[in-house]
């Protein structure tokens, strides 16, 4: 008898297969036991009827609790009301093990700070399996995407002893005789260096904010993309990042919309996500905030809110471009005609879920790039190498960095990042 994984039983209609998984749910009406069975692929009902198995094997199934984990053989049959379409006629139940205790978070109405320390768990429940299968879709489009352009894929480090972003909110570590060392906030310096070695290049991996915050979209661990290519300016660079989202939302809508079905998600708001995207300045974002009554003035960075009610106009994702050369990081290339503001992007995703990319062209003249480091208050020695890149064959260039979690939260329609991961690290949240 052949092993099949549910999400092959549409193959095998009207034959006897063999299913290994857990039991995710399970009632009983006298004489049939109906258990719901997954095993990570997807999730179907096994019907064991009194009359069609042994009478040991029915007893088995009776003694059988949630999460017991079983291999089950049976008949394979349509049944149109399945999401697959299937349901098995069970004829034989091994039990390989039965839980001693009742399952912890069987019950309904937990709250989330329970779930959360049940997170280990939590992810064997119906919601996680079709939300991680969503992030395992879009990180696929991720890596497919730039396999048909002939990226090359850069794995950066983890340890730093060059700051990315901002001072204030490093993980900061002793490395043996080095002296301190942080945990990355971007790999975004590393991949400038790639850049003018390979050309067209990518990472894809965990990055770290010591940020005290608690919003809905934020993570002190998360995941982060981020593509660099040599001789690319601030347009190239907004066109590549528009064709990238645009791709994982048709990838995503293709391979996996039967999970964003089945939580719920409006799709047809996907489907409005194509290019081009709309573009504002920020000088434009501004006065548009302040004639909503938002007590903002020029040179101020954008909040949540603000990212919420500047993207409430559009449909699909937006460009907030030309911010303010002080509200940005101190590699970002100003602009030629107007210095006061530097070629850069945020791209806030339409639906409340804020900015999910941000990017800009680089800095690629030496002596302006010592003078950005002197005004923010970096030690030049430990940003030699990264001048070395525009010592030699220095070039324009640019990339940006996209959120995963925040680009999975947006896709699946979640109220919160922290399920946009297996395991979330929040603020007070480091267990399990």
């Amino acid at each position: 008898m052949k092993w099949v994984y549910v999400e092959d039983l549409k193959n095998h209609i009207n034959e006897e297969v063999e299913l290994r998984g857990w039991v995710w749910n399970l009632r009983s009406s006298g004489k049939i036991h109906f258990l719901q069975f997954r095993d990570g692929t997807g999730f179907v009902q096994v019907v064991v009827e009194r009359s069609t198995v042994p009478e040991d094997v029915f007893e088995v199934a009776g003694k059988l609790r949630i999460e017991s984990s079983v291999i089950v053989r049976g008949l394979v049959k349509e049944d149109k009301r399945s999401p697959y379409g299937v349901e098995v006629l069970a004829t034989d139940i091994a039990a390989v093990q039965i839980p001693k205790e009742p399952y912890p978070i069987s019950k309904k109405d937990h709250g989330i700070d329970f779930l959360m320390s049940c997170r280990h768990l939590w992810l064997r429940s119906r919601r996680q399996f079709h939300i991680l299968r969503v992030r395992d879709a879009i990180i696929w489009a991720i890596r497919k995407f730039y396999k048909d352009r002939n990226f090359v894929l850069i794995d950066t480090p983890i340890f730093t002893g060059s700051i990315g972003e901002t001072a204030g909110n490093l993980f900061e570590l002793d490395y043996f005789d080095y002296g301190k060392v942080y945990l990355t906030q971007t790999g975004q310096l590393y991949l400038e260096a790639a850049c003018l070695a390979f050309g067209k290049v990518y990472n894809l991996g965990p990055t770290f904010r010591a940020e005290k915050s608690k919003t809905r979209r934020h993570l002190i661990e998360f995941w982060m993309h981020e593509a660099e290519v040599a001789y690319y300016e601030h347009e190239d660079n907004l066109r590549l990042q528009e064709e990238l989202v645009s791709h994982i939302v048709k990838y995503v809508l293709e391979n996996a919309s039967d999970h964003l079905l089945a939580l719920g998600r409006d799709i047809s708001k996907l489907e409005k996500v194509t290019v081009p995207f709309e573009r504002i300045s920020y000088d434009e974002a501004i006065k548009f905030l302040q004639s909503k009554g938002v007590d903002i003035q020029w040179g101020d960075d954008f909040g949540g809110d603000e990212e919420t009610l500047i993207a409430s106009q559009f449909e699909k994702p937006v460009f907030v471009t030309h911010y303010p050369r002080k509200a940005k990081a101190f590699y970002m290339q100003p602009d030629p005609s107007r210095p006061e503001v530097v070629l850069c992007a945020d791209l806030l995703a339409p639906e409340g879920y804020g900015e999910i990319i941000g990017g800009s062209q680089r800095i690629h003249d030496y002596d302006l790039l010592v003078e950005r480091l002197k005004e923010f208050n970096l030690p030049i020695d430990k940003y030699q190498w990264y001048l070395d890149l525009r010592k030699w064959g220095s070039v324009p260039h640019s990339g940006f960095g996209l959120g995963i979690e925040r680009t999975v939260a947006w896709i699946c329609g979640l109220e919160h990042i922290r399920e946009a991961i297996p395991f979330a690290r929040t603020l007070y949240r480091v267990y399990p």
